[in-house]
């Protein structure tokens, strides 16, 4: 028996800002946007909101796994981004979707949040609790962006991708093979967001920044040190090596950082296919975007061995390696 992704599904907003359209908001340029990030264009949301967007992925991969909502048990929604603090995304999900009998709820890993809650599904699957779930990545960055900032509003796009999973009794090797994941909480500071400060009639703070503050440089370090450390970590854990992998699905967040990762494994850039220069870095909805693509352009196919690599804020970090 095995735990399986079988299904995928993605949305976006209708939205797509081009790296020319920022030139009138800041001081930049589609060619400076490319040669340092390898971006070329971003979805914003001019109304879509997380649960639209999760709601809209989770419905698309359910039909894709030829499932109806009814049947889902778990349903899981990483964000860091969502409209309200209550209810959870997840909830809002369940009822528009008409998951009625699921568990649901939200997990926030910030970039690394779908691989977190894609071990967790798989956690409660494995012990038995539920057979199957429903876990999706879902942002709307947009509006934790200052788009008076040039070094993060070039960056982020909105969007959602989800997958459908279950235990089988066929497959044999194939499905959720290993995983590792790791948090580093001391070098928070270089990638954070304030939330809405406390406030009442005893208590007062003054207003804090309430947009994405990045280190760039700090997080480009982390990324290409630690995620080849995790992705050998988890490989070794499925039994497998580096060069038994056909494809690194990896977070979307910098074409340089992709390349920087790929150097340490000693893999062909081939193998890390990419779609952030055409939705740039989606946060937790980067992995299943992009899995969800690959899947429906023929580049993934049974029997493939998978990394699925996950890294961003917290700091949080983690890989996933799957047979296909």
């Amino acid at each position: 028996m095995s735990v399986r992704i079988i299904g995928t599904g993605s949305a976006l907003p209708v939205r797509c800002v081009g790296n020319g359209e920022l030139e009138a908001l800041v001081d930049t340029s589609d060619e400076w946007i490319r040669e340092r990030t390898g971006i070329c264009s971003r979805y914003v949301s001019t109304g879509e909101t997380v649960a639209s967007l999760a709601a809209a992925a989770c419905a698309h991969a359910l039909e894709d796994a030829g499932k109806e909502s009814g049947e889902v048990e778990l349903l899981l929604i990483a964000t860091c981004t969502p409209e309200d603090a209550l209810p959870c995304v997840a909830c809002q999900v369940q009822e528009r979707i008409g998951a009625v009998n699921a568990v649901a709820f939200d997990l926030n890993a910030a970039c690394a949040g779908f691989l977190f809650a894609l071990h967790t599904a798989w956690a409660y699957i494995e012990a038995g609790i539920y057979r199957n779930a429903l876990v999706a990545g879902a942002e709307v960055l947009s509006k934790i962006i200052d788009w008076t900032d040039r070094g993060t509003c070039i960056l982020f796009g909105d969007g959602a991708g989800a997958v459908y999973l279950e235990k089988c009794e066929t497959g044999g090797q194939n499905g959720i093979l290993g995983f590792a994941q790791h948090s580093d909480g001391r070098r928070g500071p270089v990638l954070s967001c304030v939330g809405r400060q406390s406030g009442n009639p005893y208590f007062r703070q003054e207003p804090l920044y309430p947009y994405v503050r990045m280190d760039g440089r700090e997080v480009f370090a982390f990324a290409v040190r630690q995620v080849p450390e995790a992705i050998r970590e988890a490989v070794g854990k499925a039994g497998i090596g580096v060069e038994d992998v056909d494809l690194f699905v990896l977070h979307q967040a910098n074409r340089r950082i992709l390349e920087g990762i790929a150097k340490r494994l000693s893999v062909d850039m081939e193998r890390f296919p990419m779609n952030l220069d055409r939705v740039g870095n989606t946060s937790s909805a980067a992995i299943p975007l992009l899995l969800d693509e690959l899947r429906h352009n023929g580049r993934i196919v049974p029997g493939m061995t998978l990394v699925l690599s996950g890294f961003g804020a917290g700091l949080t970090y983690g890989a996933c390696v799957l047979r296909w």
